[in-house]
């Protein structure tokens, strides 16, 4: 029998939309197809050609749009990721698939030698992996698709078997990733964070001896165009910051490379909060961990906002502005507790009209509390220094629309041509936004490179109000003209030296990022701008067959298309207010408005169940 005319009662899976012959298929089916044809038989992989194996955070976001078409296969795609977790905790970036040829992906797992290089840290002896990690999506994920199918979660002990794993992977992140004792977790290595080549990492790059070029190969430009990939100094110096870490046994702390991410803490902080959903579900109590969230929200905001900027930044742990740093001791439960500040740098805190203003922490300063209204209040200041304020924070730049009105949500499509070297304009036909004039510089240990992930944080609903305008504000000004200028969110800052349009995560606009920020703009209430990126996101996602990038101002598809969480996403957006929670972990609103017309065309297709046995063998 034909596999999409097979009948399945089970109550694990969802219906498909298959169109009839002759009618254009839906998107709704066209992504399942994706889906399908990259599955192995126990996982998901991101791109048959490019990307062959299983890797972390993409499994975490094909799991939040699987759950759509087979809850079981979405459990399945976390659990079998969760088998190769580390003793340590360590959750890794990929789950080599043996049947895959050593030379079709590099580094290979002959180069990680992860059962060897990582005994000391517990890494699994039958199933080879790499030895870093990726943002933490996993728990939100799990509970999401927990959601989707409370009934077959709850008989397949789902939630009670990954529990102890997701609560391991975030107390390795919180102690042995908290390398700059401020309570948030670090990254070792660019391809953690899951941004690889981002211009955020150009400067503490800039400090790593490269590999010489013949001691790799590099198999990703059998797949793409060498123009739009890293280049092959960046590649060296990511080969050599591995190999190091690998030398090392993966222990943590000891590498050139440290940085504090906001995307990926601002991820960390919203499974926090799943986790805490998840334990009481099991009949425990979240209470700590929504507590703990929270504590992790105020240390984000100390940490890595910073009011001229308007956003959230990266801090460099081994740049020159963090010697001498002793770190802050962890109390009895593994929270922060505060010790020495970074030698000659004073905390930014905001006054009362958002503008940074340094005050100068006595010992033993308490972090910003919350008062019976969710305001920030300060704990022990030094006279003068002013207390946290929640007027609108940063400063506003030339062209960036004011809260309430952030001008035209994605007008009339007019793509302008791709932008010239430097890309310090729109193109002509468009009215282009006022330079800003130069912003003072940030504090001390952040690197001064705007990117999408410093946006991310909009996600989590206990940010102070302040904060949230400024990021908005951010969002639609000229760095990244969210609703004027481009179609979906830049990796990285339009106006910054290093954009470029393709180059990986230097411009481009990736599906993930769009759907974290379409969530956070929800989150705040902004339904009109989340309403106008999701259908910019369900647009362009049809329009280029589920490219892994595209192109921010014309939304032409780049890298490889037919890409999983490409599709998965969209299928997740598609569903919207279908997906039957309304309500994410910490507060978040999973509400995605009305659906587009036409994208799942379901009057004109004929709806069937599928068994979802697809194609390709068990890599177990």
């Amino acid at each position: 029998m034909d596999r999409t005319a097979q009948l399945v009662t089970s109550s694990t899976e969802r219906s498909i939309a298959y169109d009839p012959p002759g009618s254009p298929p839906s998107l709704h089916a066209r992504a399942a197809r994706v889906l399908e044809a990259n599955w192995t038989g126990a996982s998901t992989v991101p791109s048959r050609g490019l990307y062959p194996h299983q890797w972390s955070w993409d499994s975490a976001f094909i799991a939040i749009g699987l759950r759509h078409l087979s809850p079981l296969r979405a459990q399945t795609e976390l659990e079998t990721l969760l088998t190769a977790q580390w003793g340590d905790g360590r959750i890794p970036h990929i789950v080599f698939n043996p049947s895959v040829p050593l030379d079709a992906y590099f580094p290979s797992p002959d180069f990680w030698r992860s059962s060897t290089a990582g005994r000391a840290a517990g890494a699994p002896r039958t199933v080879q992996t790499s030895g870093i990690v990726q943002p933490p999506v996993h728990a939100l994920a799990a509970w999401l698709v927990h959601r989707a199918d409370p009934g077959l979660s709850r008989s397949r002990g789902f939630l009670a078997r990954v529990y102890p794993r997701l609560a391991a992977w975030h107390r390795y992140l919180l102690h042995r990733r908290d390398l700059g004792g401020g309570g948030l977790a670090s990254v070792v290595h660019p391809w953690e964070q899951g941004m690889d080549n981002s211009p955020a990492w150009d400067l503490p790059l800039s400090r790593v001896t490269p590999a010489p070029a013949r001691s790799f190969r590099r198999a990703d430009l059998d797949h793409g165009a060498a123009e739009d990939r890293p280049t092959d100094l960046d590649y060296g110096r990511y080969v050599r910051l591995a190999a190091d870490y690998r030398d090392a046994g993966y222990a943590d702390g000891t590498g050139e490379f440290a940085v504090e991410d906001p995307a990926f803490n601002a991820l960390l902080i919203a499974s926090e909060h799943a986790l805490a959903r998840i334990a009481d579900e099991l009949g425990a109590t979240g209470t700590a961990r929504h507590a703990r969230a929270e504590r992790l929200t105020q240390a984000l905001v100390e940490r890595l906002w910073d009011p001229a900027s308007g956003m959230f930044l990266c801090r460099d742990l081994r740049g020159p502005a963090s010697a001498g740093r002793e770190a802050v001791g962890h109390d009895a439960v593994g929270q922060a507790s505060v010790g020495h500040v970074t030698a000659g740098q004073a905390p930014v805190g905001r006054d009362a009209v958002g503008q940074a203003s340094v005050g100068h922490v006595t010992a033993g300063q308490a972090p910003v509390g919350r008062d019976a209204v969710g305001q920030a209040t300060v704990g022990h200041v030094t006279a003068g220094q002013a207390p946290v304020g929640h007027a609108t924070a940063g400063h506003a730049t030339a062209g960036a629309a004011t809260a309430g009105d952030r001008g035209p949500v994605f007008p009339p499509h007019r793509p302008p041509a791709r932008p010239t070297a430097g890309h310090e304009a729109p193109a002509p036909d468009l009215d282009p936004a006022p330079t800003p004039a130069p912003a003072p510089a940030p504090a001390p240990g952040l690197i001064p490179e705007r990117g999408v992930s410093g946006l991310v944080p909009l996600l989590l609903p206990g940010l102070p109000r302040d904060i949230v305008t400024a990021l908005l504000r951010t969002a639609a000004g000229p760095h990244f003209g969210l609703g004027t200028t481009t179609r979906l969110l830049p990796s990285y800052d339009l106006l910054g030296e290093a954009f470029d349009a393709h180059r990986y995560w230097r411009g481009p606009a990736w599906f993930n990022t769009a759907w974290l920020v379409e969530r956070g703009l929800r989150t705040h209430g902004e339904r009109q701008q989340a309403d106008a990126l999701r259908e910019s996101a369900l647009e362009l996602a049809a329009a280029t067959d589920f490219a892994e990038y595209v192109d921010p101002y014309t939304g032409e598809g780049c890298g490889a298309t037919g890409f999983s969480w490409t599709a998965a996403l969209a299928l997740d957006l598609l569903h919207g207010e279908s997906a039957g929670d309304t309500t994410l972990p910490g507060g978040m609103s999973a509400t995605h408005g009305t659906t587009i017309a036409n994208s799942t065309n379901r009057t004109n297709s004929t709806t069937v169940t599928a068994d979802m046995g697809f194609k390709g063998g068990n890599r177990r």
